[in-house]
C-alpha cells in the first residue's frame, strides 16, 4: 500500500471514530439506560437497521471466503446471499411482530417468556460460548489473515488493531454507535466493492468496460455461472443441487437472520414494527447486491489469475490491481466489514450476559450499573477473542468451513424450538429442550453413519427429526396448550402495501436470477 492508500485509510478511521463519539453522547442530565445501550433506546430508523444488518453480516470470512468460492465454484455460491434475501421477507412478516410484541432485549428472553427459565439459561450459555469462542475468534483470525495478506502486518498485531478499533467506536455508545456508524461502513463496503468488481471486469475485457467483461466471463468460463449444481459437479457436496432452493439452506438462513441475537438485535431496536420491517427489506435488497461485490471478483480472478495457490487469495490479489488511493478505499471497506462485525458481536455478547444472566443473579441494580457491566463484558470478550483466536483456529486450513460445520450441529434444533414456540400452542419447555439436545445428537449420528450426505441436506433432515422429536415429547406429556404462549389470534401479520411491493420485487429479481443462470 502506498502513502496515499495509508492516508485514505487513516482518514476513514479518524472520521468513523469522531462520528461514533458524537452519536454516543447523551443529552445533559441524561444517563444511558440499558435500553439506550443495548437497544439504542428503541430509536433506530429503517435505513440504520438495514445498513447495520448487512454490516454485522458481512465480514472478512464472507468477503474473502465467498470471493474464493467464486473463484473455485462460481456464481452458485451466491445462493447463500440470494436465498437470505428471501428469508428476510419471512423474518420481517412473521417473526419480528412476535418479538416486538413481547418487548424483549434478547432471543433467550423470548424463550423464557414462551417456555421457562431452563430453556432461556441453556440457550443463553450456548450462544455466549459460540459467539465468544467460535464467531468472535473467527472474525479476529480471518480478519487478521486478510490484513496480513494485503499489508504484511503480523496476525497478532492485526488482531490487536481490530480489537482496539472496535472497542474505540462501539464500547462507549453501545448499539446506537454501532448501528449509525454501520451506515458509513456499508457505504464504504458497497462503493469499494463495486469499484473492485468494475476494475476486475474491465481487466477481463482488456479495457472495453464492465458489461463487455461480464459477457466475456460467461463465454470463457460458462461453468462458473451454474446456480444449481449437478451431482457430478466437484463441489456438489457444498451446494447440493436443488437443496439450495428448497432444503436445508432455509433452515440455516432462518436460524441466522431470524433467531440470532447478533443479527436480529438491531431490528428489536426499531422505532416501530413498520420501521423494522422496512429496514429488513432494505437489507434484503442489499443482499441481492452482495454477490456483485464479493463473488464477481473471484470469478474474474479465475480468468485473470489462473495460478493462484489457494482460492481464498483471489480477493486480496485482485486488490493489488487497484490504483493508488482507491486501494486504500477498498482496504478500508474490508476493515469496515471486520470491525463492524466485531462491534455487533461484542454488543450482543454483553446484552445476553447482562440481561439474561447477570441481571437475574444481581437484580435491583441501577441502570448505570448494568450499562457498566455491559461495557466491561464487551471489553473482556474482545480480549478473550484475541487470546483464543490462534489456539482455536490457527491449525485449521479452512476455518470458515469448520465454523459452518460446528454451528450446523445446533442450527436445526434452534429453528425447530423457535418455530414451534411461536406457532404451536402445545409446544412445551421439555419439547424445546429435546429439540435443542436432539439437534446435536442427530447431527452427530448423520455425520458418523452417513458421511457422504451433503452438509445442507443434513441440516434439513435433522430439522425434521427435531420437530418430530418435539412433537413426540408433547404427546407423551399430554397435549395441552401452554399458559404463556403468545396468542396468534391477537396478532396481525398484515403488512403495508409498500412492504408487499418490496417483497414482490425481491421475489421477481430472484426468479430472474435463477431462470437466467439455472
Amino acid at each position: 500500500m502506498s502513502k496515499l492508500d495509508v492516508s485514505v485509510f487513516f482518514i476513514y478511521v479518524v472520521v468513523l471514530l469522531a462520528i461514533a463519539y458524537i452519536i454516543s453522547r447523551e443529552k445533559v442530565g441524561h444517563e444511558k439506560s440499558t435500553k439506550d445501550y443495548f437497544l439504542a433506546g428503541g430509536s433506530l430508523p429503517w435505513w440504520a437497521i438495514g445498513a447495520s444488518l448487512i454490516a454485522a453480516n458481512i465480514s472478512a470470512e464472507q468477503i474473502i471466503g465467498m470471493s474464493g468460492s467464486g473463484f473455485a465454484i462460481g456464481l452458485g455460491i451466491a445462493s447463500y446471499e440470494w436465498m437470505a434475501a428471501a428469508t428476510l421477507i419471512i423474518v420481517a412478516k412473521y417473526c419480528l411482530p412476535i418479538f416486538l410484541k413481547h418487548g424483549i432485549y434478547t432471543m433467550p428472553e423470548f424463550l423464557e417468556h414462551r417456555f421457562d427459565r431452563r430453556v432461556k439459561t441453556v440457550m443463553a450459555v450456548f450462544w455466549l460460548g459460540v459467539y465468544v469462542f467460535v464467531n468472535l475468534t473467527a472474525i479476529f483470525w480471518l480478519g487478521a489473515l486478510a490484513i496480513k495478506t494485503i499489508t504484511g502486518v503480523d496476525n497478532l498485531y492485526g488482531m490487536i488493531f481490530l480489537a482496539a478499533f472496535a472497542a474505540a467506536y462501539s464500547l462507549y455508545g453501545g448499539l446506537k454507535a454501532v448501528a449509525f456508524t454501520d451506515i458509513i461502513q456499508v457505504v464504504i463496503l458497497v462503493l469499494g466493492g463495486l469499484f473492485l468488481s468494475y476494475i476486475s471486469l474491465d481487466m477481463v475485457s482488456e479495457g472495453q468496460g464492465a458489461i463487455a467483461g461480464f459477457q466475456l466471463l460467461q463465454d470463457r468460463v460458462p461453468e462458473k455461472f451454474d446456480m444449481v449444481l449437478d451431482k457430478d459437479h466437484p463441489f456438489y457436496a457444498n451446494l447440493p443441487g436443488i437443496s439450495v432452493l428448497i432444503g436445508g439452506m432455509w433452515i440455516m438462513n432462518l436460524s441466522y437472520w431470524g433467531f440470532n441475537q447478533y443479527i436480529i438485535q438491531r431490528a428489536l431496536a426499531a422505532k416501530t414494527l413498520q420501521e423494522g420491517q422496512k429496514g429488513i427489506m432494505f437489507a434484503a435488497y442489499l443482499k441481492l447486491l452482495m454477490p456483485v461485490i464479493v463473488v464477481l471478483p473471484g470469478i474474474a480472478a479465475a480468468v485473470l489469475l489462473t495460478d493462484l495457490e489457494t482460492p481464498d487469495a483471489a480477493y486480496p490479489m485482485m486488490m493489488q490491481f487497484m490504483p493508488e488511493g482507491i486501494k486504500g478505499l477498498v482496504f478500508a471497506a474490508l476493515v469496515a466489514a471486520i470491525v463492524s462485525s466485531l462491534g455487533s458481536m461484542t454488543n450482543s455478547i454483553s446484552t445476553i450476559f447482562t440481561m439474561d444472566i447477570y441481571a437475574y443473579y444481581r437484580p435491583g441494580k441501577n441502570q448505570k450499573h448494568y450499562v457498566t457491566v455491559g461495557r466491561s463484558v464487551s471489553l473482556f470478550a474482545l480480549i478473550v477473542g484475541v487470546l483464543c483466536a490462534k489456539p482455536l483456529l490457527g491449525n485449521f486450513e479452512q476455518a470458515f468451513q469448520y465454523i459452518q460445520e460446528f454451528t450446523g450441529f445446533f442450527t436445526p434444533g434452534i429453528v425447530a424450538l423457535f418455530i414451534l414456540g411461536m406457532f404451536w400452542k402445545q409446544a412445551s419447555a421439555n419439547s424445546a429442550l429435546a429439540a435443542a439436545i436432539g439437534s446435536a445428537l442427530f447431527s452427530l449420528a448423520f455425520k458418523l453413519f452417513w458421511p457422504a450426505l451433503p452438509f445442507i441436506d443434513r441440516v434439513g433432515l435433522v430439522f425434521i427429526a427435531c420437530v418430530l422429536l418435539a412433537v413426540f415429547v408433547v404427546l407423551v406429556e399430554g397435549k395441552k396448550a401452554q399458559p404463556d404462549v403468545a396468542k396468534l389470534s391477537d396478532m396481525s401479520f398484515a403488512t403495508s402495501q409498500q412492504f408487499n411491493l418490496l417483497a414482490a420485487g425481491v421475489v421477481l429479481v430472484l426468479t430472474a436470477f435463477y431462470v437466467s443462470w439455472w
